[in-house]
């Protein structure tokens, strides 16, 4: 990968604010806003996550990915987009990941309240038997037989197509979202809360996969 100093102008420099598709300053790849890290500079010239793309600024964009974001600052390649000396923060990747993480959950609790998402091993595979589940959570730090349980639920549920799992929350933290110490698995019923999550933890998947002890996670299961 070419270093700054290496080229006139980094990839995506000169690309508008316009259009579905965005550049990633650092590997060039050229991909749907959606998938992809918005950033600002500040009137104060530091460099500021903005996860809901709507902060006033030209964006500089990243692909989701820890070795990505740690390159970008390494390498300056956040002066380089923004034309300027820029601030960047201590452990921009963790930030991120924490946003990411709460972004999440945030976006899980909403299904909650809405009625669109249960817990706990016998209402998911209740939801899952009677085709209304179209996600699946299961604890990233969950026994492996528990997680070997809800894959085969998600695989087998009736012939019509696998069940996405996603396995990079801790036990604590979907608890959280349903008031409990810890929760091992949910589940959502489809929408547009259940496509956004997806989407979500799609971007989170580039800082938390492998995360856990010697046994990597998964990101987002359709086996």
């Amino acid at each position: 990968m070419p270093g700054p100093e290496a080229e006139s102008k980094l990839p995506g420099e000169e690309d508008e604010e316009t259009g579905p598709n965005r550049r990633c300053i650092v590997t060039g790849v050229v991909r749907p806003k959606a998938e992809l890290l918005r950033f600002v500079v500040a009137p104060d010239d530091s460099v500021v996550p903005d996860p809901n793309h709507r902060l006033p600024g030209r964006g500089i964009w990243l692909s989701a990915g820890r070795d990505v974001v740690n390159t970008a600052v390494a390498k300056r390649f956040f002066s380089r987009a923004a034309r300027r000396p820029v601030t960047v923060p201590d452990d921009l990747a963790g930030r991120i990941e924490a946003l990411l993480v709460r972004r999440c959950l945030d976006g899980l609790g909403l299904a909650r309240r809405a009625g669109r998402a249960v817990c706990g091993f016998e209402k998911v595979c209740a939801e899952v038997r009677a085709g209304r589940a179209a996600l699946i959570l299961a604890a990233r730090d969950a026994s492996r037989d528990g997680r070997e349980k809800v894959r085969a639920l998600a695989a087998g549920h009736g012939g019509t197509g696998c069940i996405p799992v996603i396995e990079l929350f801790d036990g604590t933290e979907l608890g959280s979202v349903f008031g409990r110490d810890t929760a091992v698995h949910v589940c959502l019923s489809p929408g547009k809360l259940a496509s956004r999550l997806v989407g979500e933890a799609a971007l989170l998947a580039g800082f938390r996969q492998g995360d856990v002890g010697e046994e990597p996670a998964d990101t987002v299961r359709r086996d």
